[in-house]
């Protein structure tokens, strides 16, 4: 929200009140407190019929530093609060110099000299970070007498920012007005599904509002210096997170907010769905999975949408037998064809639906100040809405998801829950203004425990569309409705590497986009492009994404790229390993990757799919494609093609390919078994070593398919022109150099040392 009326004027009926000095402190050990007056205090006088401003500062965990900045205390804070499970005993160090506080925590420190004008100044390695100056420290009213908090931090000559979630704007956030509210607005607004008051930047640090409601932040766009982020409220907390690298930073803020679940390995493989309104029944589904097996497309997931229950009763969790006259039986047979299966749901009660009349009666649904349950007509007719800050809400609504399960259902896409009204009550006097954006981690939590609980630890998973900071616990997240063209694909990834730079480990999209019919040709590029994210999921609304609907083309295409991840899942599970141990996503923005190549700041049309493969979508209809190479020699492990870095390459692709590079000395491992992502990965695995220099050494980890464990490990070493290999693997393996088509070793011994002649 912006209040001022350029640098020297405030907007109309705004009055700010800033921070000007120290004028006393409270310190401990481990932590200080400064009163900060909103005026320079000359006399005794000075001090009455103003506002003084309490700053607390500590830290929760070794390289955090948290600031609350306090008007009055004496407010009632109602809730929801985000859970910190990584806050622990306070892990910083206060010291005093004369007038000079500092607060130290690993390699930050945050200094304050109490006898200058205000300033809270963060830094590391000897270098500062940012700051709170003049104006980064205090409240603001406006003209309807509203009372918001506000806080300014510095952006150095040249600094980025990014993150603040899923948001399908410019990459760069700089210039931006985002404000942390969530909405169903597709991707091709300013609005967002996944609003994170996480920000991190190129300078080697992040910064966490901890605030769950609306945070309104002015990325460079008000203060052209600064960012700066406001709420109303009369306290405002916020955590400086140091890395010095971005992995780092986000290791850190997923340590303190939560680190993500590891998904079972089955989900790595491609998902089918009915689509939303097309016409289905149980003849289709079969003709669809029928159709697939036909064609040689290996089909993990089975997802069936909304129309599975009956039209204008969602949710009422009960099958439409008209449409599927023997569900468990139909579900029986899917299982018979190992599949998955995944079910459409929200948190949303039709009137219609025989659990409004029963929800209503128990006290499960939310209610306006008046009693009277909150309705509207809007997606569902009279619709309602689970309290889920009710205890026995949840047990009522998962209560039902457990016949689902006992069924045969393996998991659940969790649509929806940004709709949530500010004009209710809610059972635990939860705030309504921030229950709106927490609402949808409730929701999340309480269907992601319940799959915890029914399919055991490591088998869990949702396809989750909203999500808040903190939802990153419970993966997989999609990225809603998007339009069928090239520019939806764009803004998609744009939206998805956002995300991954908010702390969310695992992400997918729309293969073919949902709403309209991709063109043959755009839907050939989505499916390349998905099957190399995360997860992979065709979907559509009023169109089938079945390949053979796009042309022949199409399912050489789909078949290709879907037998191409089955070989990579062993590589894949262990990036998402790393996201699970480390918070680092599967899906990296170039920067998070090369923090140090400043050409990667901008580009958000290019990933890595975990640590060593590039890849760069086509989004033309001719097949260029224009794309950056980082330093290095780097080698398309589908055409062997090899080129060096830095920099811009513009290519032209055939629809079997696409620029998929391997870093210069990777070793990526290849499955043997490419018609399903669960496999024997260390059986026969192939290690395919690429650009390896002299003296490079890479670690290898064959991860298990069960868990964070692994199944095998190889070192893998060049001196001179030997390659040595030595692992634990009682396994047969290979290994291959000079690209797909190159030199192929075949080893069939266990645990050993192996050398090669190194060839290209």
């Amino acid at each position: 929200m912006k209040f001022t009326d350029g640098y020297w004027l405030m907007r109309p009926g705004c009055t700010a009140r800033h921070a000007t000095e120290v004028a006393d402190v409270r310190t401990d050990d481990q932590r200080m407190t400064l009163y900060a007056p909103v005026k320079h205090v000359s006399r005794r006088g000075d001090t009455l019929n103003s506002p003084l401003l309490t700053v607390e500062c500590w830290s929760p965990a070794e390289g955090v530093i948290g600031v609350r900045t306090t008007h009055h205390a004496g407010s009632v804070r109602r809730g929801p609060e985000f859970a910190l499970p990584g806050a622990g005993p306070e892990a910083g160090k206060v010291r005093r110099d004369g007038a000079v506080l500092e607060l130290v925590s690993g390699e930050l420190t945050l200094r304050v000299d109490t006898e200058q004008p205000w300033r809270l100044e963060f830094s590391a390695g000897g270098h500062v970070l940012t700051s709170a100056g003049e104006r980064g420290t205090g409240f603001v009213t406006d003209a309807e007498g509203r009372h918001h908090m506000l806080g300014q931090l510095s952006l150095g000559v040249g600094e980025l920012v990014y993150g603040l979630g899923e948001h399908f704007t410019p990459f760069v956030k700089n210039g931006q007005t985002v404000d942390i509210w969530q909405a169903d607005g597709g991707t091709s607004s300013e609005q967002a599904y996944k609003n994170i008051p996480f920000h991190l930047t190129n300078r080697g640090y992040g910064v966490f509002v901890n605030h769950p409601g609306r945070v309104s932040y002015e990325v460079g766009s008000e203060a052209v210096g600064q960012v700066q982020f406001s709420v109303e409220d009369q306290s405002l907390e916020y955590f400086v997170v140091h890395g010095p690298t971005p992995k780092q930073v986000l290791e850190r803020y997923t340590a303190l907010t939560g680190r993500p679940a590891l998904p079972p390995a089955w989900a790595l493989g491609l998902w089918l769905t009915t689509s939303f309104t097309t016409d289905y029944d149980e003849a289709t589904v079969g003709r669809f999975i029928d159709g697939m097996a036909e064609r040689g497309i290996p089909l993990s997931v089975f997802h069936f949408d909304c129309f599975w229950m009956r039209a204008y009763q969602w949710c009422d969790f009960d099958w439409d037998t008209e449409t599927f006259p023997d569900p468990e039986g139909m579900l029986v047979r899917l299982k018979q064809r190992g599949l998955r299966v995944c079910a459409w749901i929200n948190p949303y009660i039709a009137q219609k639906s025989p659990l409004f009349e029963e929800g209503m009666r128990e006290g499960h649904l939310v209610r306006r100040p008046d009693g009277s349950v909150w309705q509207w007509d809007l997606w569902q007719p009279g619709m309602a809405l689970v309290d889920f800050t009710d205890p026995a809400a949840r047990d009522w609504y998962t209560g039902k998801l457990r016949t689902l399960l006992a069924q045969g259902v393996d998991c659940f896409k969790t649509d929806f829950g940004e709709r949530v009204p500010t004009d209710v009550v809610w059972h635990d006097g939860s705030d309504p203004e921030r229950m709106h954006n927490y609402y949808t981690h409730l929701y999340n939590q309480a269907v992601f425990d319940l799959l915890r609980e029914e399919r055991g630890e490591g088998e869990a998973m949702l396809f989750a569309r909203s999500a808040t900071a903190g939802g990153q616990q419970y993966p997989v997240h999609w990225g809603g409705d998007c339009g069928s063209h090239f520019n939806a694909m764009a803004e998609s990834l744009r939206g998805g590497l956002s995300l991954g730079l908010s702390g969310f480990g695992f992400w997918s999209h729309d293969i073919g986009g949902f709403e309209g019919t991709p063109t043959p040709t755009v839907f050939k590029r989505w499916v390349q492009f998905g099957l190399l994210s995360s997860h992979s999921r065709l979907h559509g609304s009023r169109s089938y994404r079945v390949p053979w609907d796009y042309g022949e083309e199409a399912v050489e295409v789909t078949r290709a790229f879907t037998l191409l991840k089955h070989r990579l899942a062993p590589y894949l599970q262990r990036a998402a390993q790393q996201a699970h141990t480390t918070g680092v996503p599967v899906m990296r923005a170039m920067v998070l990757e090369f923090p140090d190549d400043p050409t990667t700041g901008h580009l958000d049309r290019q990933y890595m799919l975990g640590d060593d493969l590039l890849v760069a979508p086509v989004f033309t209809d001719d097949g260029t494609v224009e794309y950056y190479v980082p330093e290095g020699t780097w080698t398309n492990i589908l055409t062997g093609v090899r080129g060096t870095g830095p920099r811009w390459v513009r290519e032209q692709h055939g629809f079997h390919t696409l620029p998929l590079l391997a870093r210069p000395d990777s070793v990526v491992p290849f499955a043997a078994d490419d018609q399903r992502p669960v496999s024997a990965w260390a059986d026969d695995v192939e290690l395919r070593v690429h650009a390896f220099a002299d003296g490079a050494r890479r670690t290898v980890v064959i991860p298990s398919a069960n868990g964070a464990g692994a199944a095998a490990r190889f070192e893998v070493r060049r001196e001179g022109d030997r390659l040595s290999v030595t692992t634990d693997s009682p396994h047969p393996w290979r290994l291959r150099t000079g690209g797909p088509d190159g030199t192929l070793h075949t080893n069939a011994a266990g645990p050993a040392t192996t050398e090669f002649r190194y060839e290209e």
